[in-house]
């Protein structure tokens, strides 16, 4: 047996939720350019849940449904008032989510239904998670859910208190349209890893989370608004990233593994981080991204992936940077729950093997004699 490192290139299972062939990004079919341009999160999570997109009857059902199911139990808002003020947002996160399955009576009914259900749950009461964590460490009370409005809107409700206006609702929406799934990618197939043995939806959701808040995963939009808040201004640019470069230093948001020529969800992240600084005034963080991306493809050939441009289009809807990640969750709670639902469908024990390296032959020595 040969190990293959970081499994690159290996094909794991078979899947009918999304694809990525020659460079282009699918659900279930439909190209991500198609749907970032269309459709809304909910019309993708359908679409990932039962392999169709619905209907207007069903689309609005399943708004009505999930806006019903956004409400969390209030020990999970007094747990939360426990955290550490200084807690990672993403072990918050982990942490609750977690605890969430001990406030469903369905948690252990691994029946079909209940497992839709426990989906439902899940993606309907994670934004609500995130948004009393935020005010909460704010020393601010929890805003309740509304009834019958999307995911989008009702997350930049309970954040901020106030009616978002539709340029930021329709935002966030494309954000989580681009960010709903990609394949196998590292917190889908933990998550996937975890209910092959048949552990509860909670646990591989749970999972994934932890997955995602690595730098390499999902932290890697929060390391880019880090550095282009060290950078400062457009002027200082150049000189930044020439030393990055020469010192041989990663610059976040550029290049992936499956991508040669360019993350297609990139550019539509691009538009909207444009789009967005001129609406607010304020070019800088467009104006920088741009120069950044100028000198790492010319210079290093790579492009930027979803999580470069990301960066500034949540920083111009006011959203905290540590939060960047947690709104990540948000949406891929979409392809993780779907690629859970899956893996159920058709199950085998997800158990690899490995490429031993360490010492033969060796012969057990008695205490006394080492």
């Amino acid at each position: 047996m040969t190990a293959t490192k970081g499994l690159e290139g290996i094909v794991a299972t078979t899947s009918s939720i999304s694809s990525i062939i020659d460079g282009v990004l699918t659900y279930r079919g439909i190209n991500i350019d198609d749907l970032a341009e269309n459709a809304t999160f909910e019309e993708v999570v359908y679409l990932l849940w039962y392999g169709k997109l619905p209907n207007r009857s069903e689309l609005d059902h399943l708004v009505i449904e999930l806006s019903g199911y956004a409400q969390i139990p209030q020990q999970i808002i007094d747990q939360i008032k426990l955290y550490p003020k200084d807690v990672n947002s993403m072990a918050a996160l982990r942490s609750a989510v977690s605890s969430l399955a001990l406030y469903d009576a369905e948690a252990n009914d691994m029946s079909t239904e209940a497992n839709l259900r426990k989906a439902k749950k899940l993606q309907a009461q994670l934004p609500t998670v995130i948004a009393a964590f935020a005010r909460i460490r704010a020393g601010q009370e929890p805003i309740a859910p509304k009834s019958g409005v999307s995911i989008s809107e009702n997350f930049l409700y309970m954040l901020t208190g106030k009616q978002p206006d539709k340029v930021a609702v329709e935002a966030l929406d494309k954000a989580l349209v681009l960010h709903a799934d990609h394949e196998l990618n590292a917190s889908t197939f933990a998550a996937r890893v975890t209910v092959a043995t048949l552990s509860d939806i909670y646990s591989g959701v749970t999972s994934a989370i932890g997955a995602l808040k690595g730098p390499l995963h999902g932290g890697a939009n929060e390391a880019v608004m880090a550095m282009l808040e060290e950078i400062g201004t457009a002027d200082n640019v150049t000189n930044y990233i020439n030393e990055k470069l020469a010192n041989k230093e990663k610059i976040m948001g550029f290049g992936h593994r499956v991508y040669k020529n360019g993350d297609p969800r990139a550019k539509h992240l691009q538009k909207m981080s444009q789009e967005l600084g001129k609406i607010t005034g304020n070019m800088n963080w467009y104006n920088m991204s741009i120069q950044i991306e100028d000198i790492v493809t010319g210079q290093k050939g790579l492009k930027p992936n979803v999580d470069f441009y990301s960066a500034s289009v949540y920083t111009s809807l006011e959203i905290p940077r540590d939060l960047f990640t947690p709104i990540f969750a948000i949406s891929r709670t979409s392809g993780w729950t779907a690629h859970i639902l899956e893996q159920y469908e058709n199950n085998r024990l997800i158990r690899p093997r490995a490429e031993y390296t360490g010492p033969s032959h060796q012969a057990y020595i008695p205490i006394e004699k080492r």
